[in-house]
């Protein structure tokens, strides 16, 4: 039987990091983040801190959990060893017909969106382009890991260097860099305050979505031990200073006012300072941008499948790897055509509600699998260890607790907005009947 093969650097493990986060998030999260916080930029900044915050301490939790179990599948076997099958399960059912599905639609339809900025695309156009792009990333996945590990690398420094200059010139052509000290309050006081800053995270969130992804490749990593902790902390760390920087210079070029007002901020500033011409160099950043994003989803997420397949909890045809391209080619499939049906359904900002709420419930889990996880493996020594343990992984998990508690809140209060996070929690709670069937089957061939 063919298994997958060892083939990502300490490199492309960092450059897949980088990459799955940067995709179309930071080009038009921070005029939305603004106005859910009544226009202050000291309170977006914070967002934005916060965030990123949150990712470095799951980051930093998830490294130890991959370099002491590198295999293939990374928060659904963190969430099995950890606290079972069932919760294991959830997760990956969810990442199949909501995280990594939606991501990859979500993705899919901002592509045209911005394509749209460069050529005029009628409706069917622009549904047949989401399509084929998913289609181009998934051929390239079946391909090999290699192949697609390299075209990630590739467009990870391209996208990167391009919102480094694109800041630079925003800095430098910007006239508002003085209004932003008078926009550091805020209005916002008591639950309003903890519920719209709450509300923003979500934003943010999406746009640093996508570190974990790289945990469902450590079957595929190189000396993972060492390579997770180097890859996620540069990473973290990296992005942090890059976002910062970029909703800087949004601000600086269009002043607070102006930002909070548009939903493509990036195209904005860059035609309100530098002229028409540069919102199509920013559209066609964000088209490499959100490519490179998609096929770092799909080169990952597939892993979860695989390793559920392998523990007789999902079709066995995904446990499969390709005899010549070494890779789980039916699991890259299977993701890519779901992901095509989704692009037809829901508008963006509805597909990134559902993701990001389902998503967090079980990153906070995977999280608070550490703690089983070291008492299960009690006087062993550890490749790595999370700084500041237990403090680290406790307050990334409360703050996951506290982001999906928000976004039940909001969703009790006004249904019809967030009837996508109902939706998820409808989703997540499908997965029981379908994890019953499957150990039912499981058990069904054992006996025969």
């Amino acid at each position: 039987m063919t298994n997958l093969v060892r083939t990502i650097q300490l490199r492309d493990l960092l450059y897949l990091f980088v990459g799955s986060v940067i995709g179309s998030g930071i080009f038009i999260a921070p005029g939305l983040i603004l106005r859910q916080v009544h226009g202050s930029v000291g309170l977006s900044l914070l967002v934005w801190i916060v965030g990123g915050g949150l990712s470095l301490l799951g980051a930093l939790t998830y490294a130890e959990l991959a370099a002491a179990n590198p295999e293939a599948g990374g928060l659904y076997c963190y969430i099995r060893d950890g606290f079972g099958p069932l919760p294991a399960f959830l997760y990956g059912w969810c990442l199949f017909v909501v995280i990594a599905s939606g991501t990859i639609a979500a993705l899919a339809r901002a592509f045209t969106k911005y394509l749209n900025e460069i050529v005029q695309l009628g409706e069917w156009q622009s549904n047949a382009i989401s399509i084929g792009m998913i289609l181009v990333v998934t051929v390239v996945n079946v391909w090999g890991t290699r192949q697609s590990a390299n075209l990630q690398n590739i467009t990870t420094a391209i996208k990167a260097g391009l919102v480094v200059l694109l800041s630079v010139a925003l800095f430098f052509a910007g006239h508002h860099g003085r209004e932003l000290g008078t926009a550091i309050k805020t209005d916002l006081h008591g639950f309003s305050l903890l519920s719209s800053f709450g509300l923003a995270m979500i934003a943010a969130l999406w746009a640093y979505e996508g570190w974990q992804f790289g945990t469902y490749s450590a079957g595929e990593v190189v000396d993972a031990e060492r390579a997770f902790p180097k890859a996620f902390l540069l990473g973290s760390l990296f992005l942090i200073g890059l976002y910062l920087v970029a909703v800087l210079a949004y601000l600086v070029a269009l002043g607070p006012a102006a930002a909070s007002m548009t939903d493509a901020i990036a195209a904005t500033a860059a035609k309100a300072v530098l002229g028409e011409w540069a919102g199509k160099l920013v559209a066609a950043t964000i088209l490499i941008s959100v490519f490179s994003s998609t096929n770092s989803v799909i080169l990952t997420a597939p892993r979860v499948f695989y390793a559920m397949a392998k523990d007789n909890l999902f079709f066995q045809k995904l446990a499969e790897v390709h005899p010549r391209f070494q890779t789980p080619a039916a699991s890259v499939i299977s993701l890519g055509v779901l992901a095509a049906i989704l692009t037809q359904a829901g508008k963006f900002s509805e597909l990134v509600e559902g993701v990001i709420f389902v998503g967090w419930i079980f990153y906070g889990l995977a999280g608070a699998a550490i703690f089983p996880l070291r008492r299960k493996l009690a006087g062993k020594t550890l490749p790595y260890q999370v700084p500041g343990y237990p403090w680290t992984p406790i307050l990334f998990v409360l703050s996951a607790i506290a982001i999906v508690g928000n976004a039940i809140y909001r969703a009790t209060i006004d249904p019809a907005q967030f009837r996508h996070v109902l939706a998820a929690l409808a989703f997540l709670a499908a997965g029981i009947p379908v994890y019953l069937f499957w150990r039912w089957k499981s058990g069904a061939k054992s006996v025969s």
